[in-house]
């Protein structure tokens, strides 16, 4: 993590390019500290990755789930910390999201006032692929996009690109991955938000093209309003689209305990503030960091990367309410916001 002081802004650069700029334990510290220090003596701040590829691709997963339990629940616990602490930030906090932006990296950014996105943007919540859930205050953050679009985003873990990612409310503004440079200098010269918002304005055109999922939202309101998530699929199934049989098949890669987790998650954060969401989160990351499904999910995906997870429970039918709402009970050591 690079932090420099550039005219009137602090400026965050995560820089680990090998990893895609994934953040582990350290860089969570660094970024808190670096973005305590700028909110104190800066006008505003900004965060980006270094590189042409990623923004953030997202937390170290491979760490957390095959290390020691302590050093997983100190990961969370200081990421999401993190995560409050950007939405309660007192001065401009735009995050420029030029190329991957996945799990932890939307987490650093999607709870700031600003974020940027470019046509090499690349956002997703792909957790559920790997026995896990949508973190860092997805439970805020999906159910308040429009529609049902929160909730598809979350348990499909489908990926938007560039423009869409701003057509879906992830990202604030869009501007050509070219022109950051210059965005990023005049931004340093800004004094007030309302400097900020101006300079955003200026770079950043409001575009008509259509959302990508714009043919489909219909669709998802009414498939991903079912009340459970075998009630989800079975509305995909009535629907027979192409559309809704792509999406069956995405889903049936998913871990099923991973699924109705997140479900009841994105649920159950609608109507909660981002504190209270990641007070519940990191209950439920706890969890799953002790379930065998995050290793298996890990194992298959990243590490022998066969792509051939054997969930346990394998099917949705085994994976009882009580299992899901074991997840959600309270820990000892419960998140303090």
């Amino acid at each position: 993590v690079i932090a420099q002081e550039v005219g009137n802004a602090g400026v965050i650069t995560l820089d680990r390019q090998k990893a895609l700029n994934a953040i582990n334990l350290d860089m969570v510290r660094q970024i808190y500290a670096a973005a305590k220090k700028f909110e104190q003596s800066k006008d505003l701040v900004i965060i980006k990755g270094a590189g042409e590829k990623a923004f953030c691709a997202g937390g170290d997963v491979r760490a957390v789930s095959y290390g020691p339990l302590e050093e997983a629940k100190a990961f969370f616990r200081q990421e999401y910390i993190l995560n409050a602490s950007i939405q309660a930030f007192r001065k401009p906090y735009v995050a420029l999201i030029d190329g991957i932006t996945m799990g932890g990296g939307v987490g650093l950014s999607v709870h700031g006032k600003y974020r940027v996105a470019t046509e090499r943007t690349l956002f997703a919540m792909p957790e559920t692929a790997i026995g896990l859930f949508p973190d860092v205050g997805g439970g805020y953050f999906l159910p308040r996009l429009r529609g049902k679009l929160g909730m598809f985003l979350g348990l499909t873990g489908f990926r938007l690109k560039g423009r869409d990612v701003e057509k879906a409310g992830v990202a604030t503004h869009y501007c050509e991955s070219a022109r950051i440079p210059e965005l990023e200098e005049a931004l340093t010269k800004c004094s007030t938000d309302g400097d900020v918002a101006a300079t955003l304005a200026k770079f950043c055109p409001k575009d008509t093209s259509e959302f990508i999922l714009n043919k489909h939202l219909a669709q998802i309101d009414e498939c991903f309003s079912g009340a459970t998530v075998e009630e989800i699929l079975e509305r995909l199934r009535k629907d027979n689209s192409e559309w809704a049989q792509k999406t069956l098949q995405g889903l049936a890669k998913m871990s099923p305990t991973s699924m109705k987790v997140s479900k009841k998650q994105i649920d159950l954060g609608a109507n909660m503030t981002l504190p209270e969401c990641l007070v519940m989160e990191y209950r439920l990351a706890v969890r799953h960091a002790q379930d065998s499904d995050l290793k298996e999910g890990v194992r298959a995906l990243l590490v022998d990367r066969d792509n051939q997870p054997k969930w346990n429970p394998p099917t949705l039918e085994e994976v009882t309410d009580e299992r899901v709402d074991s997840f959600f009970k309270p820990l000892p050591d419960d998140l303090k916001l």
